[in-house]
């Protein structure tokens, strides 16, 4: 093994695509500040109690620890963005009313979270805090279709779930608490004999459960899976409710491409609490895009507010688009003469990307594609078309 060699499931980004990736990072940050977000940056390490309050276990597991040589406490290396700025809201800014925040930055998974998922991921997102009408539900969805259409993704489609459909059928048989991350693993899968094999395992498990979880995995499709999944669904008061929230959200969005699939309840860290979604699109082989409601969340900072948002790797969206091509540029011999200076300033002061040629040396570039050149005329420096 070579010392330069990566570790496994970690990639450099080479200039082409790094230069499309930073593209796509301003482009969204400036969508989200139009529509009123403000920017923040959490620190890429914390203490770990603090990293994993209030939070899923799916979280923990994903998260690196190392131990902080000034403390002596358990560090970690942030694997979600989400739950520090819950924390930036509840804890440091403390404002009263709506807060619409967004952030960009390096997150690290202790393993991919898909067969060709990276463990490095440059998340990007947005979240509005402070509001529980459907309102900011709309709003975050919309600014999520609106992220990927903007980068160039064609068709973009919207998947809708909410978990407390899972967690109250679980929830209403004793017997199947103790299972309840084995049941969802096997959801997310879409393995009915896996299901029927758990199943068959348990002592004292209710008439219908079994069942309830197996129609669970067969749910998914268009606006039509409401009314099946009501028809089939046991009538436990906390899934007719999400449904109910499903229902409203789904009405508001009816100019979308919209699917529901019951059995997607791996779609985050655990700590979602109302209506969740995901966008597809052709070309990339898992969501482009996850997100839902997490009210509460702040709780464990000492302020519980209602919260909903979005994020998405900016690094997984720019690799399903088509190539990066070649930016057009100048090419200008090497001298610091005061006018070659002159000349140089100025074209690149007007956004041209002009790059000087070194004495002797042959130009290798990626990025770049010469289609002028700076040449003197007389005592004057122009730009001429290369032919």
């Amino acid at each position: 093994m070579t010392k330069w060699l990566l570790p496994e499931s970690l990639a450099d980004i080479l200039p082409a695509e790094a230069r499309r990736i930073e593209e796509l990072r301003r482009k969204l940050l400036d969508l989200y500040r139009v529509y009123g977000f403000e920017l923040v940056m959490p620190p890429l390490v914390e203490y770990l109690d603090s990293l994993l309050t209030g939070h899923g276990y799916g979280l923990s597991l994903r998260t690196n620890k190392l131990v902080d040589q000034l403390s002596g406490r358990t560090l970690g290396v942030r694997a979600d963005m989400t739950p520090q700025v819950a924390r930036i809201d509840a804890h440091l800014l403390n404002r009263e009313g709506v807060t619409r925040l967004c952030y960009c930055g390096s997150v690290l998974h202790t393993k991919p979270m898909g067969l060709f998922s990276d463990r490095e991921l440059l998340q990007i997102g947005a979240e509005i805090f402070g509001h529980a009408g459907v309102e900011a539900d709309i709003q975050v969805i919309e600014l999520a279709l609106e992220s990927v259409r903007s980068a160039g993704v064609a068709r973009p489609r919207l998947d809708l779930n909410h978990p407390g459909v899972m967690n109250a059928i679980v929830t209403a048989d004793p017997a199947l608490v103790d299972k309840a991350d084995d049941i969802a693993d096997l959801l997310a899968a879409k393995d009915v004999p896996g299901l029927q094999a758990l199943g068959a395992t348990l002592e004292g498990l209710r008439p219908g459960s079994l069942q309830a979880l197996v129609d669970l995995a067969d749910l998914y499709g268009g606006p039509e899976v409401l009314q099946r999944a009501r028809e089939l669904l046991p009538k436990l008061p906390a899934v007719g409710r999400a449904l109910d929230d499903l229902e409203r959200l789904a009405g508001f969005l009816a100019n979308y491409d919209i699917s529901f699939d019951f059995a997607d309840v791996r779609s985050g860290y655990g700590y979602h609490s109302g209506v969740v979604f995901a966008v597809y699109a052709d070309g990339w082989r898992d969501a482009l895009v996850r997100g839902g409601r997490y009210d509460g969340v702040g709780k464990a900072f000492g302020r519980a507010r209602p919260a909903t948002g979005f994020s998405l790797d900016l690094r997984a969206l720019s690799g399903g688009l088509a190539p990066a091509m070649p930016a057009k540029a100048v090419r200008a011999p090497w001298g610091n003469e005061p006018a070659l200076a002159a000349a140089l300033r100025e074209l690149r002061s007007a956004g041209n990307i002009v790059v000087q040629i070194m004495p002797g040396q042959q130009q290798s570039l990626d990025e770049f594609v010469f289609d002028r050149e700076l040449v003197q005329e007389g005592n004057e420096w122009k730009v001429r078309a290369i032919q």
